[in-house]
Formats: C-alpha cells, sequence, structure tokens
C-alpha cells in the first residue's frame, strides 16, 4: 500500500511553482474509463484538444503533443530543427536555461551562453541588446537558433519575448527563435504567432493544472521548413508523422489518454473563465505576493519590476538563514510546500508559486503559513505581508470569476 497520502488534518499546501495542484474537476474526467485510441470517440477528443490548445498557445500553426515531460519538449525542440555540430545562441536565465544549454550540449549542439555572471544574472531576463550585438557579429550566419526560457521557473523573472523577436529581425538574422514557456503557459500572457516565435516549448503541470506527463511544441512554418534538413537523430520526437495523423485527430503512437481528458477538462476551465481573465487573476496574485514580501523586508529574486513573473515569487532570505530549513519549518508545523532554492541559488532562497487553480483564500493561507513559518525559523521580519497582501487584494477591488469545481 503506498504511503504517499500520510499528511496531517486537512489538505496538504502544494505552493511550488509546479506541479501545481490539480482540480478535483480534472481529476474526476482523468478517471473516465480508458478508451480505444484507434476508435472513433478518440478521434473526436484528438481534434478536440488540438483545437483547444492552439488558442492558449494563441497560434494558427501546429501544436505537436507527447507523453512526456518538458524535458522531452525541449528535446523535440531541437532535435527536429538542428544538426549536430549547430550553434545555439542560449540565454542563462537560471537554472533551467542552464539545464536546456547542458541538454544541447548532449545532443552534439554547440551552445553559446551570454548572460550576467554569478546570481545577478538569475536576477535578471534575457537581454535583448545583447541577443541583437551577438546576431551582429555572426556575419556568417553560424547561430542557428536562439533559445530563450520565458518564465524562469527557478528565479520567478519573465522574459520579454517580443524584444527578443525584434532584436533577431533588427540584427537581420535568419535564426529560429526557440522558447520555453513550460512554466508560463496559461498563467503568464504568451502570443506564439503574434511574437513571431517558431517553436515554444511547454508541459502540462504548471497553469494547465495537469500532472506531469504531457509536453508540447506549438511550431512555425518557419521550423516545419528547417525540419525538412535538420539531420540529429530522431524517431519519436519527429513532428512529420505527428502532425500528418493529427489532422484525424489520432497518434502514430499510443497517446496518454486519461491524461488527455485532463486536458480537455482544463481546456474547458480555462477558455470558460476566458485567458485574459486568468492571466489577469494570476497578475493580481502576484502583486499581493509580491507587497507581502516587501512588508517582510525580504528582497524578491527579480530585480527588475518589470519582470516579475505572475507565476511565482523568489523570496531571497537573509545572510545566515538558510531558506531550505525554513522550508522545512514551514512543511512540519503548516503541511505546506515551498519551492526550493535551485543551483547558484540553493539554499539562498525560496519559491512561493501562485498559479493554475489558485484564488484569493489559496493566496492568503500561503502567505500566513510563510510568515507564521518565518517568525519560527527566527527570521527578522520588517511587518505583517499578510496584512499587506490582504491590503493589496482590496485596493485591486476585482472579485474573482465563480466556477463549479
Amino acid at each position: 500500500m503506498l504511503t504517499l497520502d500520510f499528511h496531517p488534518a486537512g489538505r496538504h499546501f502544494l505552493q511550488i511553482p509546479g506541479p501545481s495542484p490539480v482540480p478535483d474537476r480534472i481529476l474526476r474526467a482523468m478517471s473516465y474509463p480508458t478508451i480505444d485510441h484507434r476508435g472513433p470517440e478518440f478521434g473526436a477528443l484528438g481534434l478536440q484538444v488540438l483545437a483547444g490548445i492552439k488558442k492558449i498557445f494563441k497560434t494558427e500553426q501546429p501544436v505537436v503533443i507527447y507523453p512526456a515531460s518538458g524535458t522531452g519538449a525541449w528535446e523535440a525542440a531541437l532535435t527536429n530543427t538542428l544538426s549536430a555540430g549547430d550553434t545555439v545562441l542560449m540565454y542563462e536565465t537560471g537554472h533551467f536555461a542552464t539545464l536546456w544549454k547542458k541538454m544541447a550540449e548532449a545532443l552534439g549542439l554547440k551552445p553559446e551562453f551570454l548572460g550576467l555572471p554569478g546570481i545577478e544574472g538569475w536576477r535578471q531576463g534575457a537581454q535583448a541588446d545583447r541577443i541583437e550585438a551577438r546576431l551582429r557579429q555572426d556575419r556568417e550566419h553560424q547561430i542557428k537558433a536562439v533559445c530563450v526560457v520565458h518564465n524562469e521557473t527557478s528565479t520567478g523573472v519573465t522574459s520579454d519575448i517580443a524584444a527578443v523577436r525584434r532584436a533577431i529581425d533588427v540584427a537581420g538574422h535568419p535564426a529560429l527563435l526557440i522558447v520555453d514557456t513550460i512554466s508560463g503557459l496559461a498563467s503568464a500572457d504568451y502570443r506564439h504567432d503574434e511574437w513571431g516565435v517558431d517553436v515554444t516549448v511547454s508541459g502540462s503541470q504548471k497553469g494547465l493544472m495537469l500532472p506531469p506527463g504531457i509536453s508540447f511544441n506549438a511550431v512555425s512554418q518557419k521550423a516545419i521548413a528547417a525540419s525538412k534538413n535538420a539531420k540529429l537523430p530522431k524517431a519519436f520526437w519527429d513532428w512529420t508523422d505527428i502532425i500528418e495523423m493529427n489532422q484525424s485527430g489520432y497518434w502514430p503512437y499510443t497517446p496518454n489518454t486519461n491524461l488527455l481528458y485532463g486536458l480537455s477538462e482544463a481546456l474547458d476551465m480555462i477558455l470558460g473563465e476566458g485567458l485574459d481573465n486568468v492571466f489577469a487573476r494570476h497578475q493580481r496574485l502576484a502583486g499581493a505576493c509580491r507587497a507581502a514580501v516587501r512588508a517582510w523586508g525580504l528582497e524578491i529574486q527579480c530585480a527588475d519590476p518589470a519582470l516579475y513573473s505572475p507565476v511565482l515569487t523568489g523570496v531571497m532570505t537573509p545572510p545566515g538563514f538558510d531558506a531550505d530549513a525554513i522550508r522545512k519549518t514551514i512543511y512540519e508545523n503548516f503541511n505546506m510546500s515551498l519551492g526550493t532554492g535551485l543551483g547558484k541559488m540553493k539554499g539562498g532562497m525560496f519559491r512561493i508559486g501562485h498559479l493554475g487553480e489558485a484564488n484569493d483564500l489559496t493566496l492568503m493561507a500561503t502567505l500566513a503559513g510563510c510568515e507564521m513559518g518565518l517568525k519560527l525559523a527566527g527570521v527578522p521580519l520588517g511587518g505583517s505581508g499578510v496584512v499587506a497582501a490582504m491590503d493589496n487584494l482590496a485596493a485591486q477591488k476585482s472579485k474573482p470569476v465563480l466556477k463549479a469545481a
């Protein structure tokens, strides 16, 4: 017997920036009986989710769905468009940008890593002017792709993808633009077509409110053309057969049927609320969370207010206080999980997730747990973040949209 549901009275508060809590409505949909993935019912389901997910990416182009984590979709984006030895310009914004670079190296690509040194580079977004300057130097067009993380889950920084697109265009460079919005999709405004992205990578376990296990590549016609000449080995990840079979709602392999049930329900929830309303709700909760952090007298990981993430807030702990010890105190006393600091920031910060189905009361309970835990850990606070967040929410005078769970 599994002993995973060992938590004390009340629900466990999973306030990491993904996987996000799965709503009961989606869990119920996933419990439907599995059907024949070659039968007519499945074809109808496939066409429905393929049409709906395009609306989330804001694209008219194909969206390839894989039974994989976001890491798989990273690999698919690279192997479908590039060849061994190709130079790829990647921007260091945090832990996940770093992991993507390591994958590129393992695949036989030659990544160049732009960014600011040390911790400072993990407090900023991708700087379009630096990308433009590097592309202008590349007169022989050796750089085949520019890879950027839209919402860096390890830091709470959201990069300006439209500015990166403009930088590529102004430089007159033919490089593909490949973007990871694994933690941004369906939580932070994202526009695949309008921003001229060639491949967008995402996953199911963040703003889509699903368990891990589905990932996506939204692909432009330029990316599809590049895939015809790409030489990196690929079989399972190959877009060609998938896009062809998707025309009738099917896949060339066994798809994850029950997770697609959940995806269908998630699309109904998000599109029913209205995508722009979802973005506004996330911004509202993020603003209140940041008000709490400032009231505590602690520093927000993202150093540029224009790039604050609506998905999560990174909180830097004062010198002498181990963020992981604080997280442990909060977990043991209040049954709440917060995100750990990753890579360069391990032990120096924790992450508060406010994404997915989160609402005002979800956030207020989360901040109460944080504040009590910080006090128990002996962290000196400048004031009450809980009160500051309540005042912030009240001042915004916005009522949440009520939807049946």
